[in-house]
């Protein structure tokens, strides 16, 4: 019983979690089919599948892919390694750091990415330095934000407790600081990563050649309606996927923050 219960439960479970999409996918083609949505503005499902499938055969999608991939990566990188110990310090780690840096890092954080692209063209050039900048410059945001926010959510009464048993700042640091605030850090890795990720048909556009971003941006250009749609599932699986890896690392590494399943 209790396997049936749970086998019933599971089907559920993921019937409420795909039902939408494949609800949506389906009610998609069937507009197409019947003509609704006309193909010469939007492609059907079963057409950008053929279109992916060509791509995959012909090895174009992988060698689009796997550029667009490292520039995120790098751009992702970059601003992990900056964000996160500007987080701790303006989280009030370093209180005379948070007086000074603080109101500049909030104003840096309002302008808007699409405003400087000229800055960054005229700076970096139209080379890879300049996209993986512009990448850099959204990710560094959010890991900034949430790290800072974690840090602030520390239980006060931890961090006393913690003191009055001799425990200095690092191993304050290590077993009080980046516990507690851990949650806080993951949420904001796995929003940066989407972030730089999608971030990628802008940056893309700055000269580049090959990349998923410019594979959209040239298919808009030559009005190749299925080659678009094709470019820009693959860019939505690739941010799906990102989001499902930082969500089970989180679960893999913060287990003790999880809910008991009694």
């Amino acid at each position: 019983m209790k396997n049936q219960s749970r086998a019933a439960d599971a089907f559920w479970g993921g019937f409420y979690k795909f039902g939408s999409i494949v609800l949506f996918v389906a009610l998609w083609q069937l507009s197409c089919a019947a003509g609704l949505a006309p193909e010469t503005f939007v492609a059907s499902p079963v057409t950008i599948v053929k279109t992916l499938g060509n791509y995959i055969l012909d090895g174009s999608l992988w060698r689009h892919s796997s550029i667009s991939l490292s520039r995120a990566f790098y751009g992702f990188l970059l601003s992990t390694l900056v964000a996160v110990p500007l987080g701790f310090l303006l989280g009030g780690w370093h209180k005379n750091f948070e007086r000074i840096v603080g109101p500049l890092l909030i104003f840096l954080g309002q302008f808007n990415p699409f405003a400087l692209f000229s800055i960054f063209l005229l700076l970096f050039g139209i080379g890879e330095t300049s996209k993986i900048a512009l990448i850099f410059w959204v990710a560094i945001w959010p890991i900034l934000y949430n790290v800072s926010m974690g840090v602030k959510n520390v239980d006060p009464l931890l961090v006393k407790l913690a003191r009055s048993m001799g425990l200095g700042r690092l191993g304050l640091l290590r077993k009080i600081v980046i516990p507690s605030s851990a949650s806080f850090i993951f949420n904001g890795l796995r929003l940066a990563a989407a972030t730089s990720f999608f971030m990628l048909i802008p940056a893309e556009m700055m000269g580049a050649s090959k990349g998923l971003g410019w594979l959209i941006i040239n298919a808009q250009i030559n009005y190749q309606i299925p080659k678009l749609y094709a470019g820009t599932v693959t860019i939505v699986v690739f941010g799906v996927l990102i989001d499902a890896f930082f969500r089970l690392l989180e679960r893999k590494i913060v287990a003790w923050r999880q809910p008991l399943n009694l």
